[in-house]
């Protein structure tokens, strides 16, 4: 379960990079390309691909039994 969150967090912060490139113009060939939108959305899933990444990797389950 932990390593799924982790894998979970990276693709979004992944796409969330790539967002925010497009966004700011770095990324070309997209709809989404210069429009400041675009940033602004990557940079939430960044810090939500974050957030999940160090949830997957830092806190572990409560011991059963």
């Amino acid at each position: 379960m932990r390593g799924g969150l982790a894998v979970v967090g990276a693709i979004i912060l992944l796409a969330g990079a790539v967002f925010a490139g497009q966004g700011l113009g770095y990324i070309p060939g997209s709809y989404m390309t210069g429009d400041i939108k675009w940033f602004w959305i990557g940079t939430g899933m960044v810090v939500a691909g974050l957030a999940l990444g160090a949830v997957g990797l830092l806190f572990r389950p409560a011991k059963q039994g």
